[in-house]
């Protein structure tokens, strides 16, 4: 997951920080003291902010999208096609809903869509995994 995360990031994404024109971005994701960092830095990896965020409106959403994964990945291999459908759905769905949070959270401080809000949320649930 977390390659293919990175991956679709630097084929495509959306990131901007407002009134900055100094993209493309190096974007280091962390965890530090409990919160969340993004590191960003421009081409030449000079340092052009750090922004940190509270993991506490993440807690329950990055909890229950790794409960239904791991539900998910179990029911792959017995489960009918249709109960796997209805996991998926539903895993989609609060993976749509971190995404948004994500988004909310970074609205005055980065522009990104909702795609590239899609696979940061899902570097973000590796993280909290590694943590």
């Amino acid at each position: 997951e977390r390659r293919i995360a990175i991956y679709d990031l630097l084929e495509e994404n959306s990131f901007a920080l407002p009134g900055v024109d100094e993209g493309p971005y190096a974007v280091r994701l962390s965890i530090v003291d409990r919160r969340l960092q993004f590191e960003i830095r421009n081409e030449l990896d000079v340092l052009l902010t750090t922004i940190g965020l509270s993991l506490t409106p993440f807690r329950k959403i990055v909890k229950d999208y790794l409960s239904v994964c791991e539900t998910y990945f179990s029911a792959i291999k017995t489960a009918a096609s249709l109960q796997i459908e209805a996991i998926d759905i539903g895993r989609r769905s609060l993976h749509d809903e971190g995404s948004e949070i994500l988004r909310a959270r970074l609205a005055d401080k980065v522009d990104v869509d909702f795609g590239t809000a899609r696979r940061l949320f899902t570097l973000i649930c590796v993280l909290h995994i590694r943590n």
